[in-house]
């Protein structure tokens, strides 16, 4: 069924080394499993056919050094790689150096990587596909000058981001000219320093927005939607709950934004599981593309919740050489799923990272639940890389019943003893506004601001 591909190389860590080191073992794919020094004991390393050792603890000097992985590749012999998220998923230098290898890339080729890595490339192929996009610069920006003319011919307020790179990096926002000829230079230093790339580009500023994305799935001559999915719920432009499908989209709306990550998919011959991520202007009832993620996505259960098609097997059969084995009309939606995840982090003390042994841990279970995660007791979860311990995911047949069950599955977890954003999500399935789905991008953070206020003043009384 896997096609070429017999041994897979996992170029990753954690819960999606383990999510990947599972699909590959459901499709006869042998895996070999790269660590860092800190990670000898991780879940992935206990479960993979092989583990090869690449380096210290940082991941300058472990997962984001191309060299050792690739002398890992040659190690192990391995015919492909999977580079999960995060780390070199997006590099299109690892991807040419891994095909060049005559290895397999899971994932698209270094010259998509290229073209829909760089956010105003990207922006281009929305318009070449007649995908509506922001309102903002056409091209690079590279100085304050050439800024301030494309924010005066938008309006204020407007977003400056870095070209390159994602995650909420290099992004500032400037409501006059002269905050504006402030953060460009800020926001430059900060895209150089993160991505090696200083360009930035400007678009408007939409106040009152949605965080909706679609996933697709293509073999590089035809590509298919799995519906969308909403995440609205950020602080500090990270996502903490997404779900699927997007809540209080109109029936029109989801089948227009659809058809247009599929329309974008196919015009750049897109290979492999990929995100296409939109803001939704909540006053003017209206979608813009503004970016594409080339990799599988963090939030990718959700998805597979409401269609039952498993996303890294497809990534894996694609990979070797399957044309996409989906039709659209084979793809619907049921029901609603909800993801939330969870950090070793302090939510009380502005979610200082809290990393550390996990000596307690009981998984909730039951009919839709799931729960996805790299940790196990006795585990020393370690002080370099993302804080995510694992990602608590829940179906129902309707958005309620998927709250009242994640709610239930929320009370039967214990993570400890060092704090974890657990209780933050218990809070967030009881609130009025998330029940009913009144939520933007900026309403967790003026959430979070109301609380940690109201705890400051019990405290003082």
């Amino acid at each position: 069924m896997s096609g070429k591909i017999k041994k897979l190389l996992i170029a990753n860590r954690g819960e999606i080394a383990v999510r990947i080191i599972r699909a590959a073992r459901d499709l006869g794919i042998r895996t070999v499993q790269v660590v860092s020094s800190a990670d000898i004991d991780m879940l992935a390393a206990r479960l993979a056919d092989e583990v090869i050792e690449i380096g210290p603890g940082p991941a300058t000097k472990s997962y984001l050094d191309i060299d050792r992985i690739i002398s890992a590749i040659d190690e192990s012999g391995a015919c492909a790689v999977h580079p999960g998220y995060g780390f070199l998923s997006e590099s299109a230098e690892f991807a040419r150096r891994v095909t060049e290898k005559g290895v397999i890339y899971c994932g698209p080729d270094a010259d998509t990587i290229e073209r829909m890595g760089d956010k105003v490339n990207a922006r281009v192929a929305a318009m070449a596909a007649n995908v509506p996009v922001v309102p903002g610069s056409e091209g690079r920006v590279t100085s304050v000058t050439a800024a301030m003319e494309i924010a005066d011919a938008i309006g204020y307020p407007v977003m400056v981001k870095a070209a390159a790179g994602g995650g909420g990096r290099g992004i500032r926002i400037a409501s006059s000219r002269q905050e504006l000829e402030k953060i460009v230079p800020e926001a430059m230093n900060e895209a150089r320093a993160g991505f090696g790339d200083d360009g930035l580009y400007v678009e408007a500023f939409i106040k009152n927005a949605r965080h909706i994305e679609v996933q697709i799935l293509g073999d590089g001559k035809r590509a298919v939607h799995l519906f969308e999915r909403e995440c609205s719920l950020q602080r500090r432009r990270q996502k903490v709950w997404e779900e699927a499908p997007a809540v209080m989209l109109s029936e029109d709306v989801r089948e227009k934004l659809c058809a247009s990550a599929v329309r974008l998919a196919e015009q750049v011959n897109y290979r492999g599981a990929g995100t296409l991520e939109y803001l939704y202007d909540i006053d003017r009832k209206a979608f813009y593309f503004i970016e594409m993620n080339t990799r599988i996505q963090v939030e990718h259960p959700v998805t597979e919740l409401i269609t039952g098609v498993d996303l890294l097997a497809e990534m894996l059969l694609i990979a070797g050489g399957a044309e996409l084995s989906l039709r659209q009309e084979d793809i619907s939606c049921k029901g609603h799923a909800i993801e939330v995840r969870l950090n070793a982090e302090n939510p009380a003390n502005n979610f200082f990272p809290a990393p550390g042994v996990i000596e307690t841990l009981t998984l909730p279970g039951g009919p839709g639940v799931r729960f996805d995660t790299g940790i196990y007791p006795g585990y020393k979860v370690p002080p370099y890389y993302d804080s995510l311990l694992g990602k608590l995911i829940v179906w129902g047949s309707t958005r309620e019943a998927a709250i009242d069950r994640m709610k239930g599955a929320l009370s039967e977890l214990q993570i400890g003893p060092n704090p974890t954003t657990a209780d933050l999500h218990r809070e967030l399935v009881l609130d009025a506004d998330v029940r009913s789905g009144n939520i933007s991008t900026s309403w967790l953070e003026s959430w979070l601001e109301r609380v940690n206020a109201d705890r400051a003043t019990k405290v003082g009384c």
